[in-house]
C-alpha cells in the first residue's frame, strides 16, 4: 500500500528503473512486446504470443527473454505486430507460423527477418525500426503516452511511464489552481463539442452539494470510430488518473465510466486497473494521506449512439431509458442523480495527467491558437495507412490523408473525407491544405467530432454516402422530438428516392429546407448535426444529385437502380466463366464471334440481372463494365 508522496517517490523511481531496463536491455534481457489490441487480438496475437512464450521456454531462453503483450501500436493495417527490445526491430504482418523463425532467427541467432519488415511504398526501402516508418514521424503522442510500451494490465509499468506523477502534483495544488492549470492549457473537449474543459471544471467547481460526480463517456459510437476503446486498451490507468484529477478538482469523490458493452477488452482492463490502483492505495480512501477520496466504477452501455450525448448517457447510468434531457440545467449543476457532473469523454481524461505532469504551457506548445494540443483521429476507408493517429492541431489534411495515411490505394483519385461521423461533413480537394482544428472544421461545413476520419476516392457516391449516414442516424435516433424523428426518416425517404432513380429536383430543395429545420428544433446535438452530411455532399457535389435526377446515371457506379453491367463483346473470348458465376442466370451466349476469337462472346440481360458483380469478378479479361 503506498500511504504518501515519499512512498509514491520510491515506487515511481523503481518502476522507472524497471521498464526503464526492460526497454533498453540493461538488465540483461531482450523484451518480446505483442500487440494486444482489438484489431491484431481478432488476428490472432493472443495465439502468437503463447506460441512465442512456449518456445521461448522450450529453447531455454527464459532467462534472456521476456514475452509480454502491449496496448495498440496504431497502424492497425499492418497488425499484429511484434516489437523486440533493446534493438526496436518492428515485425508487421505476423502470422502464427512465423513465430518459429522469429525465435530461431532473431532471437537465438541475432538476425533480422527482413519479409516481415515494413516497406515504406514511397521509396520501396524496409524499416526496422518504429520511429523511422513514415506513419509516425509527424504524430505525437499525448492522450496515447504508453499505448503500444507497457503492458496494459501492470500498474508497475504504468508508473513507470510517469502514471499518477500529475495527480501527485494536482494534490499539492489547490483546487482552483488545478483548474487553472487546465483552462491555461487550453484543453478543449475532445468528445466533439470542443468545450473548455477547465470551464465545464469551474462550473461544477463552483456548485455546492454534498455530492459531486465525475463521469467519463466511453460510448463510442461513430462508425469506424476506435479512438477511445483503444486508450483504454493500451493505458487504462491515464484515464482513471485523469478522472481522479477532475474529481478531486471539483470536489467529487466518485466517477463513472460508462463504456459500451461492445468493448470487453477495454472493459476488462479497466477492471483491472481499477483493482490495482484499490490494491496499491492509490484509489480509495484518503488517497496518498491527503485526505482526498475517490473511487470508480464501471457502467455498461447496450450500444445506443444516443447515449454518447452526456444527459442520455447520465439517465442510462441512472437506469432510465437513454434519451436526452432539455438544457438547462447543464449536468455541471445539475447532473448524475441531480447532483453537479462533469462529463469528459475518454480521449479528454487521458490528455488531463500530461498537463498536470508536463504543465499547461508544455501541452499549449502543440496545436493553434484557439485548439491547443493534440488530436487522435481514426484514420479508414480508401486510405493506405488505416489506423490510430495522434497529431498536433494545425496538422492539414493533406499531411494526415498523405504523409501518414499514405495517399489513396491502387492510384485512385481523393474524393472527400468525411471527419466528425454522422454528425460531420464531407471536405474535399479544395480544403487539403486548411489546418484541422475545432473551429476551422466548423467554418469549412464539418467539424471535429470524436475523430473518426473516412477517406473516400472517385469510386465512392456521395448520395449513398449521405444515404449511410442518414440510415445510421434514423436507426440511432432515440425517437423523443419530432425534428429528429420524423425529419430525418423523411430526409432518409428522399435519398433512398433519388439513388433509384426517381429524384426531383423540387427533393433538393426540400432537403435543404429540413436539414434547417431538423437543426433548429431538435432537442440534442444527435438531431442538431444529423443532417451535416446531407447539406456537405448538396454543397460539394451537386452535380452528383442532378445527375442521378435529370440523367438517371450514378457516375461513380453505386446505386444499383441506376447501373447496368455490359460485356463488350470484342474483348469476350467467350470463356463462359461470367455465365457460371451468374446466380440469376441473366448471361447467355450470343452469336457473334469477337475478331481473333475462337468462341462466341456472352451477353448480359438487363432484365434478369440482379447487379451483385459476380461477372466482373469471375471476369479475367476485364470484358466485363458497369454503366
Amino acid at each position: 500500500m503506498i500511504k504518501t508522496n515519499e512512498e509514491l517517490t520510491k515506487t515511481v523511481c523503481a518502476c522507472t528503473d524497471a521498464l526503464k531496463s526492460k526497454l533498453d536491455g540493461s538488465n540483461g534481457k531482450r523484451a518480446v512486446v505483442l500487440c494486444g489490441g482489438t484489431g491484431c487480438l481478432s488476428s490472432n496475437s493472443a495465439q502468437i504470443m503463447e506460441k512465442m512464450q512456449k518456445l521461448v521456454a522450450e529453447k531455454g531462453l527464459s532467462d534472456k527473454v521476456t514475452v509480454n503483450q502491449v496496448g495498440c501500436f496504431g497502424f492497425c493495417s499492418q497488425g499484429p505486430f511484434v516489437k523486440i527490445f533493446p534493438e526496436d526491430t518492428l515485425y508487421r504482418l505476423v502470422s502464427i507460423d512465423d513465430v518459429e523463425e522469429i525465435v530461431e532467427k532473431d532471437l537465438i541467432g541475432g538476425e533480422v527477418i527482413e519479409r516481415l519488415l515494413y516497406v515504406e511504398p514511397s521509396t520501396k526501402e524496409k524499416v526496422t525500426k518504429q520511429d523511422d516508418i513514415n506513419f509516425y514521424k509527424k504524430q505525437v503522442r499525448v492522450a496515447l503516452h504508453g499505448c503500444g510500451v507497457i503492458n496494459p494490465e501492470d500498474i508497475n509499468e504504468a508508473i513507470g511511464m510517469g502514471a499518477f506523477e500529475g495527480l501527485k502534483k494536482a494534490l499539492s495544488m489547490t483546487q482552483q489552481e488545478v483548474i487553472d492549470e487546465v483552462l491555461a492549457s487550453g484543453l478543449r473537449g475532445r468528445g466533439g463539442a470542443g468545450f473548455p474543459t477547465g470551464r465545464k471544471w469551474s462550473f461544477a467547481y463552483a456548485n455546492e452539494a454534498d455530492q459531486k460526480y465525475v463521469v467519463c463517456n466511453g460510448d463510442e459510437g461513430d462508425p469506424g470510430a476506435f479512438m477511445d476503446r483503444s486508450i483504454l486498451e493500451g493505458n487504462p490507468f491515464a484515464v482513471i488518473e485523469g478522472m481522479m484529477i477532475a474529481g478531486y478538482a471539483i470536489g467529487a469523490s466518485e466517477g463513472y465510466f460508462y463504456v459500451r458493452a461492445e468493448y470487453p477488452i477495454a472493459v476488462k482492463r479497466l477492471r483491472i486497473a481499477i483493482k490495482q490502483m484499490n490494491e496499491m492505495g492509490i484509489l480509495g480512501e484518503n488517497i496518498l494521506g491527503t485526505g482526498f477520496s475517490f473511487q470508480a466504477h464501471i457502467r455498461l452501455g447496450a450500444g445506443a449512439f444516443v447515449c454518447g450525448e452526456e444527459t442520455a448517457l447520465l439517465n442510462s447510468i441512472e437506469g432510465k431509458r437513454g434519451m436526452p434531457r432539455p438544457r438547462p440545467p447543464f449536468p455541471a449543476v445539475k447532473g448524475l442523480w441531480q447532483k453537479p457532473t462533469v462529463v469528459n469523454n475518454v480521449e479528454t481524461l487521458a490528455t488531463v495527467p500530461y498537463v498536470l505532469r508536463e504543465g499547461a504551457a508544455k501541452f499549449a506548445e502543440y496545436g493553434t491558437e484557439k485548439s491547443k494540443g493534440t488530436k487522435v483521429f481514426a484514420l479508414g476507408g480508401k486510405i493506405n495507412n488505416v489506423g490510430l493517429v495522434e497529431i498536433p492541431m494545425g496538422t492539414t489534411l493533406r499531411e494526415l490523408i498523405y504523409d501518414i495515411g499514405g495517399g489513396i490505394p491502387n492510384g485512385k483519385k481523393f474524393k472527400a473525407i468525411q471527419t466528425g461521423g454522422p454528425s460531420g461533413g464531407c471536405l474535399t480537394t479544395e480544403f487539403l491544405d486548411e489546418p484541422i482544428d475545432f473551429d476551422n472544421l466548423v467554418a469549412k461545413g464539418s467539424m471535429m467530432g470524436s475523430g473518426g476520419a473516412i477517406v473516400m476516392d472517385e469510386d465512392n457516391c456521395m448520395v449513398d454516402v449521405a444515404k449511410f449516414y442518414m440510415e445510421f442516424i434514423c436507426d440511432e435516433s432515440c425517437g423523443k422530438c419530432s425534428p429528429c424523428r420524423i425529419g430525418t426518416k423523411r430526409m432518409l425517404e428522399i435519398l433512398t428516392k433519388i439513388t433509384e432513380g426517381n429524384g426531383t429536383m423540387e427533393d433538393l430543395d426540400e432537403l435543404d429546407e429540413l436539414a434547417k429545420t431538423v437543426k433548429a428544433n431538435s432537442l440534442c446535438a444527435l438531431g442538431q448535426t444529423s443532417a451535416n452530411p446531407v447539406v456537405s455532399t448538396l454543397s460539394h457535389f451537386r452535380d452528383e444529385y442532378i445527375a442521378h435526377i435529370v440523367d438517371k446515371k450514378c457516375p461513380a457506379h453505386v446505386c444499383k437502380n441506376l447501373m447496368q453491367y455490359h460485356i463488350i463483346q470484342d474483348n469476350c473470348v467467350g470463356c463462359g466463366m461470367c455465365a457460371k458465376a451468374c446466380p440469376a442466370g441473366a448471361i447467355a451466349r450470343t452469336d457473334y464471334v469477337a475478331p481473333g476469337k475462337k468462341l462466341a462472346s456472352m451477353q448480359i440481360d438487363p432484365e434478369k440481372c440482379v447487379k451483385c458483380g459476380a461477372c466482373i469478378a469471375t471476369c479475367k479479361f476485364k470484358a466485363i463494365i458497369k454503366q
